[in-house]
């Protein structure tokens, strides 16, 4: 049996018709309306000739109509493309020629970016326009209405059988270098993010209609993802809560952890969703400071960023039955493993040098000669995972043959995250290794130090990187976002860091800024950081 990412949600459709499945502000959807929103967009399509494999550009914040949009394009097998709501237009001109996009559904307020770029984009032939509120004058643009053309067009699904094989494609940034677009088969990326893999006891479902069949059972949680849908975090918490009859919350405006709170207060929310501190911060900040009701919240999940102790005893102790996950994975491997937070964790004086988890099916660590890494040895290598992984980078064979390896015989994907294996089997991150600092002839994992910096009341945000030095080679700069009412010192901070890591990995420069970048989904700003150290205007 196939698995197919629309044959799955017109299953859960069909089964559970009626359950309120989406919620994005003041718009709901059950799994009915949702169904046949997606079939008329989806018919709007085929009549402008896109179709199998055509690549279909989504340009918007959080919406139910971004969601309809993806699951439209899913069901006449096109492809849709997440676009970074945040890029300019040099990066836009990238994405929509890299990705080759023959159509676009953009929120009004970004027409005039769509129409600084479109002229150079002769494969980019059809446009269709979501109203925001923001009043943006769509000049240059033939775009088509987005609820006019949904009204047109039929409700019925009629479309052609479709294959595990059809193409899922997500582009991410990474640390480096412009977007990537990673291509999975869809079978596989439902494997390896969307649950056909359970994360929890590691059993894979035999059939599609065994994921149905649970959804169908089970009471129907209400999840809440918080990062935006271009970011691979929010698209697989939607899609698997979709197949999983789960209620999906999304959040559509720019990040405020007093409205979040609010939000799980109103929808009466069973899991958060977050990507790190960027977010977890914010929110344990809130809590601790108002008054919400989120007597509802079983759980509290974070993937794809640090959440730190720091962060994780603070919500702990706010909420001591709330139940803490740390999960790891990427666009290039999907999900690697998790670990449940217990509270002996948090006692710990010292911090650990990174993220110690159980690993998750067909996940292991490799060394530079591609063998497994013998559990205790203190070896580091790569992470490295086998199985359900993606086809490779789309139009990208050498920086595909770099990362998607054979070896052992098998085929891995190895992004390049440090990692080593415990005694006991469990893997330890350390860090992706093109932003490590090299100091020395020792290597340090910015994450770490980030860590350490992090558990320091003054700081509440942080970015390390490392600066160039005569003599080490580099050395470790922090960049750091204070409370208010704190001026730590250098000094002060490194003291403090002491008591987590060793002395040569302790920061030998402070840079005070106003505020940390980050991206919408909250990785970190590696270039904007080092520019920023290098520049030294915020220098202390």
């Amino acid at each position: 049996m196939e698995f197919n990412i629309a044959d799955l949600i017109e299953a859960a459709a069909d089964a559970l018709p009626e359950r309120e499945v989406l919620v994005v502000g003041e718009k709901r959807r059950t799994n009915a309306e949702l169904d046949e929103r997606a079939n008329r967009l989806a018919h709007h399509f085929l009549s402008q000739g896109i179709g199998r494999n055509d690549h279909v550009g989504i340009y918007a914040h959080n919406c139910v109509e971004f969601v309809e949009s993806m699951l439209a394009a899913y069901k006449i097998r096109a492809v849709p493309i997440n676009i970074n709501f945040r890029y300019v237009d040099n990066e836009l001109r990238y994405l929509f020629d890299n990705a080759d996009l023959v159509a676009i559904v953009h929120q009004r307020r970004f027409a005039p970016r769509v129409a600084a770029v479109k002229d150079e984009m002769p494969k980019l032939r059809h446009f269709m326009v979501l109203e925001d509120g923001s009043g943006e004058e769509i000049t240059g643009l033939d775009s088509v209405d987005y609820e006019a053309a949904l009204e047109a067009a039929s409700p019925k699904r009629d479309f052609e059988p479709r294959s595990g094989d059809d193409i899922y494609i997500l582009y991410t940034g990474g640390t480096t270098g412009m977007p990537k677009g990673v291509m999975w088969r869809q079978q596989d990326v439902i494997f390896a993010l969307g649950g056909g893999i359970d994360h929890v006891t590691g059993v894979p479902a035999k059939r599609p209609q065994d994921m149905t069949e649970k959804a169908k059972a089970g009471p129907g949680m209400t999840m809440f993802p918080i990062a935006p849908l271009m970011h691979g975090a929010a698209q697989w918490g939607t899609l698997g809560g979709l197949f999983a009859g789960n209620k999906v919350v999304l959040y559509g405006g720019s990040f405020d952890a007093d409205e979040i709170w609010k939000i799980v207060e109103r929808e009466r929310v069973n899991i958060i969703a977050v990507t790190g501190d960027a977010m977890a911060r914010p929110l344990a900040e809130a809590l601790e400071k108002g008054a919400y009701d989120v007597s509802s919240l079983i759980a509290f999940s974070s993937t794809a960023a640090i959440f730190s102790p720091s962060v994780k005893a603070q919500l702990k102790r706010l909420r001591p039955n709330l139940v803490l996950t740390d999960a790891t994975g990427s666009t290039e491997t999907g999900f690697t493993g998790m670990t449940m937070v217990q509270d002996e964790d948090l006692k710990q004086k010292k911090e650990k040098p990174g993220l110690t988890f159980k690993a998750g099916a067909d996940t292991t660590v490799l060394d530079e000669e591609f063998r497994p890494v013998k559990p205790g040895s203190g070896v580091i290598g790569k992470l490295a995972r086998s199985g359900n992984i993606p086809l490779g980078y789309y139009k990208d064979p050498e920086k595909t043959a770099q990362v998607f390896v054979e070896a052992l015989g098998k085929r891995w994907a190895i992004p390049g995250d440090f990692a080593t294996i415990e005694a006991d089997g469990r893997i330890t991150m350390l860090g992706r290794g093109s932003v490590s600092i090299n100091s020395g002839g020792e290597k340090i994992f910015p994450e770490e130090v980030e860590s350490a910096l992090k558990s320091h009341p003054a700081v509440f945000d942080t970015i390390v990187v490392g600066v160039p030095d005569e003599r080490w080679g580099a050395r470790v700069a922090a960049v750091v976002q204070v409370r208010p009412g704190y001026t730590p010192s250098l000094e002060e901070l490194s003291k403090h860091c002491r008591d987590h890591i060793a002395g040569y990995k302790l920061p030998r420069e402070l840079h005070i800024v106003p505020s940390i970048e980050r991206s919408p989904s909250g990785k970190p700003d590696y270039p904007w950081a080092k520019a920023t150290a290098i520049e030294g205007k915020y220098k202390v």
